[in-house]
């Protein structure tokens, strides 16, 4: 089992317009492409980075939506971590030796749960 590198950040903002520029400032290199998904009530902005992996930008279109929730309860800020795996399977298995508690096991996005990860939701995606 390895977490081999990071795949990507989400963080959370309030402010979607004024956030996308921030970051493009911070970043040096303009949004690689802006979506909306109305099934988790976000607006999202994608940033490609040099070295492979992006940031993702969200900000909630619904205040209910986990987004929302999130902002209301914890503010702007890092939302999920997403480690690559090479072998999804082997990971679950290991973590959970481990005792670590997971999210999602058998659907089609697996987390390890903030509570075993000093308060960050870390997403598992395969390489």
């Amino acid at each position: 089992m390895a977490l081999t590198d990071v795949h990507h950040v989400v963080i959370r903002v309030e402010d979607f317009d004024s956030s996308v520029k921030n970051w493009e400032s911070i970043l040096g290199n303009a949004v690689s492409r802006v979506d909306q998904n109305q099934d988790l009530g976000i607006k999202q902005a994608f940033f490609d980075l040099p070295g492979g992996g992006f940031i993702e930008i969200v900000s909630p279109t619904d205040s209910e939506g986990a987004v929302g929730k999130a902002i209301a309860s914890r503010g702007e800020g890092i939302h999920t971590l997403s480690m690559s795996v090479d072998k999804m399977d082997e990971t679950i298995e290991s973590l959970k030796e481990s005792g670590v508690q997971l999210i999602g096991e058998g659907g089609p996005q697996v987390f390890i749960h903030p509570k075993s990860a000093n308060g960050v939701l870390v997403q598992l995606s395969v390489k």
